[in-house]
């Protein structure tokens, strides 16, 4: 029944999803304009923020958004008049051309080239397209009539549509900047008072993201032009201002923005310079521009700005092209961004920002677990390197060793791992932790040693611990976990003890004189019988420091250490890091024999 539940909401979640893509892209008229309003005005915020303290809102506004769009405008503008020009200029350029394709075909005649023409040639006399008598093809003319109703204004057809939407994402950021906070407050009326604190970090986080990463795009993208337009100036290109501010502008459009800024010039110097040597100058050049502006630029500037994984975006770029066409390309990067601030903070949508967000998809301790049950022990120690690297060595047995350990008890006791898989996952923990530079294991102490020429006696370890495992070899490798920890301590633990009775172990404690137990019983499995040995240790050694440890990650920690420690524990640690504090904390004080140790010893 649960099953059938389950697939009955996941169907019910992908019939959703395939609603709102319907309404997103059958509502795109409307929705677009509003996307890039929105996404405007959270750039804009700031500076109208800053400004308005100054002069008043009204008066700020209206001074940002004037000089924005005007910027835009003229931008628009001058680059229509520099493409028209171009397009002019490219007949001056026809001897050039016509050189550069005769190479081409001099390079073809006789060759695959020439073959491929003449094939072309004979599928267009069988399909009986004829030709001019200088090699034209003879087409029906086609006489186009203006429609408009209006002589004289069909040219205006064309820039109508645009212009109507850049006039309302125009008003819409006016409104939405005056209108800034009583907006949010419909929002969060809307969502609910109840989720106050989650919908405030939401919109400070996506504007925040939103902006840093436009404005470090703005920087890259401005150092980009002006070394594009000084190295065509260089080469002697015609406009390199033009194309220099064109690609500063064409890098806002992922992926397919720097293939085309790059295109045009090398284009534009085939046409206009001699020879081969200069255009392919060019083409090396803005190879080296690329790689600096990727591997330096980016890096330094912008690398995880966004919080957007290389995969998603390229996915995510091609997603809202399909849906919103080329204002869908170019806001495609920001749209990602609030969709992950959106997983990050609603309850429900979490999927999303593990799918696209750039931090690790797994935790370090669940991403070494999955390794090891893939029995990929060589990608399990990366995963270790990379800890130790980042932290303390002697963190990485808390953070990643023994949660696996828990993990494949857990796994066990519910079925889902069976006892040779977690016994070869125990293994490789030992494997890897005897390679692994993760301290040193315990020596036999040294009775003398030489320092400046002077003859020192290392005193004994002052405190012989006896480590038990309760429940076989996961405790017994987290015990030697342990003793690797106090190996700089004068603390000697005997590790080699486990499922024993209780009366052989409080047998071996009187006859071996151990100053203290160590009992490692790690969760989920139940302190029954951890609970039990103490209370029989308590009443035949009184005086005896029990130290049990039930180590493992928080979420497996038990409710309460209380019915431990009430059966006579002298502590209950949930870290080996915390065991070796009280062990430290025994050896500083010095053991004090109970009762029966005091008789053996006399």
């Amino acid at each position: 029944m649960a099953d059938r539940s389950t697939a009955f909401r996941g169907w019910v979640t992908f019939a959703g999803c395939v609603l709102v893509v319907a309404v997103l892209y059958w509502a795109q008229v409307v929705l677009v304009p509003v996307a890039l309003a929105t996404l405007i005005s959270f750039v804009l915020a700031p500076p109208v923020l800053s400004l308005q303290r100054h002069i008043g809102r009204l008066p700020a506004i209206l001074i940002v958004v004037t000089l924005v769009f005007s910027g835009l405008g003229l931008a628009t503008w001058g680059i229509a008049r520099q493409m028209s020009s171009l397009s002019m200029d490219l007949v001056t350029y026809r001897k050039n051309i016509q050189a550069k394709v005769k190479d081409v075909r001099g390079v073809g005649r006789g060759g695959s080239v020439e073959r491929l023409q003449s094939t072309l040639e004979d599928i267009k006399k069988d399909m009986g397209v004829t030709t001019g008598p200088q090699g034209t093809v003879s087409r029906p003319v086609i006489v186009s009539r203006d429609e408009s109703g209006v002589p004289g204004l069909s040219w205006l057809g064309p820039f109508l549509a645009p212009a109507g939407t850049a006039s309302f994402v125009i008003v819409l950021v006016l409104f939405m900047l005056l209108e800034r906070e009583d907006l949010r407050n419909r929002l969060i009326g809307l969502i609910g008072h109840g989720h106050l604190a989650v919908t405030t970090k939401a919109f400070d986080e996506a504007g925040r993201r939103v902006s840093k990463q436009l404005l470090l795009q703005t920087l890259v993208n401005a150092i980009y032009g002006s070394l594009s337009a000084l190295g065509l100036w260089v080469f002697g290109v015609p406009y390199a201002l033009f194309w220099g501010a064109a690609g500063a502008a064409l890098r806002y459009i992922p992926y397919v923005g720097p293939v085309i800024a790059t295109a045009g010039p090398f284009l534009i110097a085939l046409a206009a310079l001699p020879g081969w040597t200069r255009p392919l100058e060019v083409a090396g050049f803005y190879v080296l521009l690329e790689l600096f502006t990727n591997l330096v630029l980016e890096t330094v500037l912008y690398a995880g700005a966004a919080g957007v994984s290389q995969v998603a975006l390229l996915i995510a770029v091609a997603f809202w092209t399909w849906l919103w066409g080329p204002l869908g390309l170019l806001m495609a990067t920001p749209l990602t961004v609030c969709l992950v601030v959106l997983g990050k903070f609603v309850p429900g949508f979490q999927f999303v920002a593990t799918l696209l967000a750039d931090t690790p998809a797994l935790a370090p301790e669940y991403g070494y677990y999955q390794r090891l049950l893939a029995r990929d022990v060589g990608e399990a120690a990366d995963v270790v390197e990379r800890f130790v690297k980042a932290e303390p060595v002697e963190k990485v047995y808390d953070a990643l060793l023994v949660p696996a350990l828990n993990y494949a008890e857990r796994d066990r006791l519910e079925g889902r791992l069976d006892p040779d898989d977690e016994q070869a996952l125990i293994e490789a923990t030992r494997e890897l932790m005897a390679e692994a530079t993760l301290g040193a294991p315990p020596e036999a102490p040294d009775p003398e040693v030489t320092t400046l020429g002077v003859t020192d006696v290392r005193l004994e370890p002052r405190l012989r611990v006896l480590g038990y495992a309760a429940n076989g070899p996961g405790d017994l490798l987290a015990l030697e976990m342990l003793s690797r920890l106090v190996s700089g301590l004068p603390v000697a633990l005997d590790t080699g003890h486990t499922r024993l009775l209780a009366s052989k172990l409080i047998e071996i404690v009187r006859n071996e004189r151990y100053d203290a137990v160590c009992i490692a019983d790690l969760p989920p499995s139940p302190p029954s019988k951890t609970r039990y040995l103490i209370k029989r240790l308590r009443a035949a050694l009184p005086d005896l420091p029990i130290l049990v440890g039930r180590w493992g990650p928080g979420e497996m920690a038990d409710e309460s250490t209380q019915p431990l420690l009430d059966a006579g524990a002298t502590t209950v640690s949930t870290t080996l890091l915390d065991t070796r504090r009280h062990l430290t904390e025994l050896t500083d004080r010095g053991s004090k024999p109970g009762p029966d140790r005091a008789d053996a010893a006399a």
